[in-house]
């Protein structure tokens, strides 16, 4: 990885900031899903909400052992699986966000290279939020498509608002 001006590391806040938002969207949408809706699925043959969530929790694990080790967590026993409770989910996505930004942090202060998917660890971090938010539109499909959508009012705090929001500025 190319050497970079100390300046860089000015940057570094808010790209974690813009990462914890983002986990945040994430977590707020599975509350925002009735725990009955969790097994809804956008086909027949699709992962069911409960699994795109947990999925999203064991994709984070598996890249952080792959590509910054010493941050690695215990990788569940199944990458889909089909967890009923909606708490669970949540602390599984909180704990595998906090070990993505550890090590996304470390590497950057570091100036060392992800292990082996990466070239440089923002790389990587843009590589979670495209992933996570690919799959938050399948979850908001299905249950589209299960006759249960979120509305804009609904979705909008959970969402948009939490992205433009302004540090320092009250939360809703």
């Amino acid at each position: 990885m190319p050497e970079t001006p100390l300046n860089d590391i000015a940057l570094l806040e808010p790209l974690l900031d813009s990462w914890d938002r983002s986990n945040t969207i994430l977590v707020n949408l599975l509350q925002a899903i009735p725990r009955t809706s969790l097994s809804i699925k956008a086909t027949e043959s699709s992962p069911s909400i409960a699994q795109l969530f947990t999925h999203i929790h064991y994709v984070r694990l598996v890249f952080i052992l792959e590509d910054a080790p010493e941050f690695a967590g215990e990788l569940p026993a199944e990458e889909w699986m089909s967890e009923p409770d909606p708490a669970a989910i949540a602390r599984m996505l909180r704990e595998s966000a906090l070990l993505v930004r550890q090590a996304v942090k470390s590497r950057l202060e570091t100036r060392r290279q992800m292990d082996l998917h990466y070239d440089h660890p923002i790389l990587f971090l843009q590589h979670m939020l495209w992933h996570e938010g690919y799959h938050h539109g399948q979850i908001k499909l299905a249950l589209r498509l299960a006759g249960c959508p979120l509305t804009d009012q609904e979705a909008g705090p959970l969402t948009w608002r939490i992205w433009m929001r302004r540090s320092g500025a009250p939360q809703p």
